[in-house]
């Protein structure tokens, strides 16, 4: 129950599993506010939603309300030093962030508990008197065209902003919504604007107290929470200023019954169908496009992207609402296509009409509803708790549209049944209402036009409804129906009882092909489960060839169980294949009641693996797509391939496993796929709301289909072929690095990843590492990224690659070259060393506990829990008390500690500093590169030239894995 305006009690609908209180209020300046109660959190957090967004910039400037996103972290009136409130939510173990979208802007952050108030106090400050310096403006502007200059070759926002241009030029939907230095800078100052006066005024005209909508995730109680928030938040002005959301539709009749041709940056073909629809919005508890999106997108057999799929055109379908307002929306079809199928555009077109047909025949089926419906109702009151700030902004997004009761649900819960509605929505998916946007390479050269912003190349030709129908008549029927009942949905939702309160998993059985890790739920109470088989396979990553082949048999994989396991999927419980250094995974997850029957099933398909050659040849093509797109890769992503090509020990180039894919053919797979499961071992791990003997029983059916029978298909491993993944040992004093042009000629950006070694897994050091990145993090980014406005993309991070802790700056730049970069890292290092030294006693105590309460948060949910102790399991460590001993050694720590780790491996000239350099040149730094090339290297700089000799020649790090193999059962320590 809550406040409301009139002090009446207002109900909002929870989850039964959620034990949180909540409280709706709305403060004097008229700003409505839901209070979130959870005693149990250990991050609390906030969303401010603001109903204004870029379909507000004023004519010709475009991409103002997103800088105005941006300017609002710098400073305030309260907090005047720049950057400060970023600096102490990240130095109190939180983060921030914020988004800008057609109709509305949202910022959220969260942190530790017991700093929440003093942040929630600078967060309000966003609203009650930002300062927006003249000089913060000038650099910020360049953030905003940095972050559009990573975006210029990205193929999903050229896409999206091309539909926007076809269509009418005098709609908020035309509009470029991110802005750029021309559109911030040069043409308003051409016009005698000034931006910042501008920006100002559109504060002032758009950010009211009663146009914004806040949430507040407290530990402590409603009462304390409401009391902080009136203190604090009844300061933002209030305008009065009245929300009109736009009302009109963006396409008139010349932009529909359209077929654009469109050029993409990478290799592929897709198809977009999208219809102008009433939005979701307007009958959100009869959910009509949820319903079509459930059918037209469904993937089991008779559906669209069954038959498509059958027929070797399509490699993946979606369908559902996309973009718009509060009054306007379309439905999509998105498909990609395969070679074949862009050369039967015109029958893929005709079969999702001819689906859309069906269901206008079939109408509207109320058992679908009802079937949606319950799955919907389960998924809800049986959700995961999430993270405070994905729950903040996720409900702040809601408070805009949805009445106070489903504020928590929103559009989720679809309750009544209502055909008309339905067949409403349904009606306007005709090819009279129809914008078909294909997209492929094969059209570059052959466009008669050019989107503005994105330099899409594109050509428009206007196509009727009896053409859409002459190819409907000679499409295929594929046997298209809808689907049959479905049997994943699970009944049984009972929590099963625990004896046995365990804290961490027990080694619960072992045998010569498997052990079985085992944890049941003691801190959810959900029936759900979890059980991860992980297939160490020696046979899998011995070569280019194996790697390619053991990817294609776990996508093949993937691919033939699709439409059996989709139906688990929607009713909650899903199943996922991937592939890695030793083998490849296998994991089930979500409800309980059904889980083995999926396990059953996807160990069956691996077992009796047959290669069927019309999906092999689909797979291929796919895979050989995925190699030619690496190059159009963001330089920041080509160099950490460079870094784990180098260090990693089993690892292959992209040009070798591209060229063995080539010339791959079908017996290659088969006669592969046996010698892959010849030796196996499994490594497993069940937990939650499974019990001990079922979890035995379920590892027991794995291993009879494997090892057992007359002509088992595996055997166990030798103690001779146990491996695990390793990475090479960096020579101390010595600055390795590694420079390469960019591979898309297109791309200006460079890129610098900058990795320094520090040490394989040991308390004392991990806690250092970590610390100093909590203290480094911050000041790193307002010093190489907001003050000296390198890139848009800048972020400095901890790493562990096979057991080895590192530290890792990221920085991606059009402006300057990646040697230039470096040179600021290495200052901004010897700079931080005098903060480390001049940081008070008081100082460090609050990082230190700022750190302590991070590790200490609890874990929020089963996927959180599997996947720390997973991650202890597969790496071998077995420190399942890990949490224990670090915040122990945290606590022993001293200021001179952490300088002389500091002193001691990262400094700049540091006696154990191990470092490597990956430097990606762009296009508009080709001219550096090839000095680079030629410029003497420095005293304790190495150059690698090759890197797969420099590899050879370096020892590797020891092996996390240890002495597993003589593990007991229940012989676990710690426990």
């Amino acid at each position: 129950m809550a406040v409301g305006k009139a002090d009446e009690p207002v109900e909002i609908f929870k989850a039964r599993s959620d034990k949180r209180e909540y409280r709706r209020i709305v403060l004097q300046n008229s700003l409505e506010v839901l209070l979130i109660s959870d005693p149990e959190t250990d991050k609390c957090a906030a969303s401010m939603e603001v109903s204004v967004g870029y379909y507000s910039d004023p004519k010709g400037l475009e991409g103002l309300a997103h800088f105005l996103e941006h300017m609002l972290f710098y400073a305030s009136e309260k907090y005047p030093v720049e950057n400060s409130y970023s600096k102490y939510i990240t130095q109190h173990g939180g983060s921030t962030n914020a988004f800008t979208s057609s109709e509305r802007t949202n910022f959220y952050f969260d942190i530790n508990a017991d700093c929440f108030e003093e942040a929630l106090d600078r967060f309000a400050q966003f609203f009650v008197k930002p300062l927006m310096s003249p000089d913060a403006t000038t650099r910020e502007i360049k953030a905003v065209d940095s972050e559009n200059q990573n975006n210029l070759l990205s193929d999903g926002h050229r896409v999206y902003q091309l539909q926007k241009h076809l269509s009418s030029k005098d709609h908020p939907y035309h509009k470029f919504g991110t802005g750029n230095w021309d559109t911030l800078e040069v043409q308003p100052k051409a016009r005698g604007l000034n931006t910042r006066e501008e920006l100002l005024k559109f504060y002032k005209e758009n950010y009211s107290a009663n146009l914004m909508h806040l949430v507040v995730y407290a530990k402590d109680c409603l009462d304390n929470a409401q009391t902080l928030v009136q203190s604090i938040f009844q300061e933002v002005p209030n305008t009065n200023r009245s929300y009109s959301p736009v009302t009109d539709q963006p396409c008139k009749s010349e932009h529909l019954q359209i077929l654009v041709r469109a050029v993409p940056i990478k290799q592929g073909h897709s198809l977009r169908l999208e219809w102008p629809i009433i939005p979701d919005l307007t009958h959100y508890k009869e959910g009509p496009s949820l319903y079509l999106s459930h059918l037209i997108g469904h993937e089991g057999e008779g559906s669209l992207f069954y038959i498509l799929k059958k027929l070797g055109w399509a490699t993946s379908l979606s369908a559902g609402e996309s973009g718009g307002g509060h009054h306007f929306s379309f439905f999509e079809v998105y498909i990609s296509l395969t070679d074949a199928g862009h050369d039967h555009f015109e029958d893929v077109v005709a079969l999702v009409f001819k689906y859309i047909h069906l269901l206008r025949q079939a109408g509207a089926r109320k058992w679908i509803f009802d079937e949606l419906s319950a799955i919907s109702e389960t998924n809800f009151h049986y959700q995961d708790k999430s993270s405070p700030i994905g729950y903040v902004v996720y409900v702040a997004s809601n408070m805009q549209f949805y009445p106070p009761i489903d504020w928590l649900v929103g559009s989720s819960l679809p309750s009544r049944f209502s055909p008309d509605i339905i067949e409403a929505v349904l009606n306007d998916l005709t090819p009279q209402n129809v914008r078909i946007f294909w997209v492929s390479t094969k059209f570059d050269g052959n466009t008669d036009s050019m989107e503005p912003w994105y330099e899409t190349a594109y050509s428009l030709e206007k196509i009727t409804s009896s053409v859409i129908e002459q190819w409907m008549e000679k499409a295929p029927d594929g046997n298209l129906h809808l689907p049959v009942p479905n049997m994943f949905i699970p009944t049984d939702l009972s929590i099963k009882t625990v004896s046995n309160k365990m804290n961490f998993p027990v080694l619960l059985r072992k045998s010569p092909y498997s052990r079985l890790w085992y944890k049941p739920d003691t801190l959810f109470s959900m029936p759900k489960g979890y059980c991860i088989i992980d297939f160490i396979c020696p046979q899998s990553r011995s070569s280019p060839e194996s790697a390619v082949l053991t990817c294609i048999f776990v996508w093949l994989r993937k691919d033939y169980l699709n439409e059996y396991a989709y139906d688990a999927e929607i009713a909650g419980l899903s199943y996922w294949i991937s592939g890695h250094c030793s083998g490849f995974e296998v994991t089930v997850s979500g409800y309980n009641h059904k889980m083995r029957i999926l396990l059953e099933k996807v160990i069956d398909r691996i077992t009796n693996f047959k290669v069927e050659p019309d999906r092999f040849f689909v797979i291929k093509e796919l895979f050989l797509k995925q190699y030619q797109n690496v190059k159009f890769q963001q330089p920041y992503e080509q160099a950490l391939y460079y870094c784990s090509l180098i260090l990693r020990e089993h690892s292959w180039s992209w040009n070798d496993e591209f060229e063995v894919l080539t010339n791959l053919e079908i017996d290659d797979l088969v006669k592969f796929y046996p010698l892959l499961l010849s030796r196996t071992f499994l490594e497993c791990y069940i937990a939650g709301n499974i019990d001990s003997k079922e979890a035995v029983s379920m590892i027991q059916h794995v291993e009879d289909a494997l090892y057992k029978g007359s002509q088992p298909l595996s055997r166990a491993l030798f103690a001779s072929e146990h491996s695990s993944s390793r990475i090479i040992n960096l020579e101390e004093s010595k600055n390795y690095f590694y420079a390469a042009e960019g591979l898309n000629t297109s791309d200006e950006n460079s890129a610098l990843v900058h990795y320094i070694q520090v040490h394989s897994d040991e308390y004392i050091k991990n806690v250092k590492l970590q610390l100093f990145a909590l203290i480094a993090k911050q000041p790193a980014f307002d010093q190489l990224r907001s003050v000296e406005q390198l890139g848009y993309i800048t972020s400095l991070s901890r790493t562990s690659d096979a057991g080895v802790r590192g530290l890792q700056l990221i920085v991606q730049s059009s402006v300057k070259d990646p040697r230039y970069i470096e040179s600021r890292f290495q200052e901004f290092l010897k700079t931080l060393e005098t903060q480390l030294h001049d940081m008070s006693d008081d100082e460090f105590k609050k990082k230190v506990n700022a750190l302590i309460d991070i590790k200490l948060e609890k874990f929020k949910n089963l996927p959180e829990e599997t996947n720390f102790f997973w991650w202890e399991i597969s790496s071998g460590t077995l420190r399942f008390d890990r949490i224990e001993n670090e915040v122990a050694a945290l606590k022993q720590i001293t200021k001179t500690d952490l300088i002389d780790f500091f002193n001691e491996y990262v400094n700049v000239g540091a006696p154990k500093r191990k470092s490597l350099s990956l430097q990606v040149f762009g296009s508009s730094h080709s001219s550096e590169f090839k000095s680079e090339k030629v410029n003497p290297v420095e005293p304790n700089v190495v150059q690698i030239e090759d890197i797969f000799c420099f590899r050879r020649s370096r020892p590797l790090h020891h092996s996390l894995k240890g002495d597993l193999v003589h593990l007991k059962a229940h012989d676990v320590d710690h426990q």
